[in-house]
């Protein structure tokens, strides 16, 4: 068995692709109309896509805070500078546990955590 991919429930799919895209730095994969009044869009370029389904009329997404999703970047600081000029505020972090490992959380357009992972 292996995972392919992971849905989340979107307010606005124009906002949230544009979150994807230019924050996390995700390519469409495609999108596509999942039935009357639904959008589907799948995200990334290897084995593993996330799903993005929005529906009209859905105003109010419950994601939790205990999930997220984490994504390797190059660079935290690096990271923080480009999200300072975007406007996105840092929600948690940076955090290094360890030696090897370096971190920190922002909220996209619906309150998922997502977390940017600098490996040392």
């Amino acid at each position: 068995m292996k995972f392919c991919w992971s849905t989340l429930r979107v307010k606005n799919m124009a906002e949230s692709l544009e979150f994807y895209q230019e924050i996390v730095g995700l390519k469409v994969e495609r999108i596509f109309q999942g039935g009357p009044g639904m959008e589907i869009a799948f995200l990334g370029d290897g084995e593993t896509k996330i799903e993005l389904i929005c529906q009209v009329g859905k105003k109010e997404i419950n994601v939790g805070y205990d999930i997220s999703w984490g994504f390797v970047i190059e660079s935290v600081d690096e990271k923080i500078r480009f999200l300072q000029q975007k406007g996105i505020a840092i929600q948690e972090g940076p955090v290094q546990p360890n030696p090897h490992v370096r971190f920190f959380f922002v909220l996209d357009p619906n309150g998922l955590r997502i977390q940017f992972v600098e490996n040392i």
